[in-house]
């Protein structure tokens, strides 16, 4: 366990909201998209909202204990955590296709974040607030131009550019019980979609999909990371 300092108290307090923030837009796009398409379950359990403390109260060990607990453990390297929205199992089976966008729903949210994080790094750019860093990484993206200036802004862009670039892709894998593994019958005819579905139930994956996913992702994600670094920086070959 890493020993407190100021320093990283602050970068847990900047980790820890940029978490909450996304984790709960996340939810609640999930939410919103199931009440969109006719199912009210997790409106009526008060998950259509950007309010983080229903998502906390559903689930307080994924949106509280293991955030904290992740960030500590990694020595202030990165924080990670769940939660969740509910929903009908029989409304996805009468609207198969509405449930797979109510899953597509929240990782959309996360590349949204991620968007809107890079479009004020470019903004605080043209500025000339920020600048793009020689090495970049999880909290440094990009960086203040004016040494000690702007540092709280260029970290706490940084995180939530990443951070909802790692929940958007992770959960866009197909393998249960990520969002990817639903969402994917949105390409299916119905009747093909309610046999998979169908099947997922019939064998639950549980940790064993999560392994999978986390092996794939550890593949995967530095080639989605280098690829967002150069988009959002043209011509500077991060990774090269």
């Amino acid at each position: 366990m890493p020993n407190l300092h100021p320093e990283l108290i602050a970068l847990g307090f900047i980790w820890f909201i940029v978490f909450l923030f996304s984790t709960t837009c996340h939810e609640a796009a999930h939410a919103l998209a199931a009440k969109l398409g006719g199912d009210p379950t997790a409106f009526h359990g008060g998950q259509v909202t950007l309010n983080p403390i229903p998502h906390m109260q559903r689930e307080p060990f994924g949106m509280i204990l293991v955030p904290i607990l992740s960030f500590l453990l990694t020595r202030g390297g990165w924080m990670m955590g769940w939660a969740s929205a509910p929903y009908d199992p029989s409304w996805q089976r009468q609207h198969p296709r509405r449930a797979a966008w109510m899953s597509l729903a929240g990782p959309a949210a996360n590349f949204t974040l991620m968007l809107l994080a890079g479009a004020a790094i470019r903004i605080g750019i043209a500025a000339g607030v920020f600048r793009a860093p020689a090495s970049a990484s999880f909290t440094n993206i990009t960086e203040p131009v004016l040494a000690g200036g702007s540092s709280f802004a260029s970290t706490f862009l940084s995180i939530l550019f990443v951070l909802n670039l790692l929940l958007g892709t992770f959960n866009l894998i197909p393998v249960p019980p990520l969002d990817g593994s639903t969402g994917i019958t949105v390409f299916m005819s119905e009747a093909r979609a309610l046999r998979y579905l169908d099947w997922l139930r019939e064998f639950n994956f549980g940790f064993l999909g999560l392994a999978i996913a986390w092996v794939a992702f550890d593949k995967i994600f530095d080639i989605v990371f280098r690829l967002a670094l150069n988009l959002l920086y043209p011509g500077m070959h991060y990774g090269h």
